[in-house]
């Protein structure tokens, strides 16, 4: 069942089975100014981030009805409310694989409520509108930031939201260069190196919609041991 809470400005969503951890997290976030929702299962957790719109949610992967993993994706496809999930995988693969599908950050179980609202005041303030300016212009290509939408010369590119966190974090660091594990840091939110496949494979994907390749780089230059820079191509 999901609490008899009204929608409410700056609120979270907890998506947990477990009654001893959930009523622990509900206390303690409440503690610290939250208004905190719950639900125990992932299907009625999607019902109320579609009909309440939590500022966050924090999702456990371990539900009775769905897998977190799959519920994830689900939200994605319909909310860009953020995401921090709770899981017991620690493993690179598996930390890399749940950002890829849209988690804004993780917490590896068992986690302290301290820990948790660090990472929740983290995100927040990441997502707050006009924390950014609107739009970055580098060049013919433009990313709206609040729309999550880019173009190249007028043209829409059809990014995943990787893709478009990767392209708008080089855009806003127009000619500089940025290591693998800045990006790692600021767009998979992981603060370790040991990733680089992962970045130079959405780098990949990235030209492919640019229209251009490693060989024949226009927008994205990479320089082996140095990093990855976004450019104008009119001024280099």
């Amino acid at each position: 069942m999901v609490t008899a809470l009204p929608c409410v400005m700056a609120s979270l969503l907890l998506v947990e089975d477990d009654t001893r951890i959930r009523s622990a997290l509900v206390r303690s976030l409440g503690d610290r100014g939250h208004a905190v929702a719950w639900t125990s299962t992932g299907r009625a957790g999607l019902q109320h981030v579609l009909h309440c719109g939590p500022d966050l949610v924090v999702l456990d992967l371990g539900l009775p009805d769905i897998d977190g993993a799959q519920l994830l994706r689900m939200l994605r496809a319909v909310s860009r409310v953020p995401v921090i999930v709770a899981t017991a995988r620690d493993d690179d693969d598996s930390v890399v694989d749940l950002l890829e599908h849209g988690a804004d950050d993780y917490v590896v179980k068992p986690f302290t409520a301290a820990n948790l609202n660090a990472r929740i005041q983290a995100v927040l303030r990441r997502s707050e509108p006009g924390r950014r300016d609107p739009s970055l212009v580098v060049g013919e290509l433009t990313i709206d930031l609040p729309g999550r939408t880019a173009r190249l010369a007028g043209r829409p590119l059809d990014l995943r939201p990787r893709e478009f966190e990767l392209l708008a974090f080089l855009a806003s660091r127009p000619g500089v260069f940025v290591s693998r594990r800045e990006i790692m840091a600021e767009v998979w939110h992981l603060p370790y190196g040991g990733a680089d496949k992962t970045v130079d494979v959405h780098v990949s994907w990235l030209r492919q919609k640019l229209g251009e390749s490693a060989t024949t780089p226009r927008l994205i230059h990479t320089v082996r041991n140095v990093g990855i820079k976004l450019v104008d191509p009119a001024t280099g």
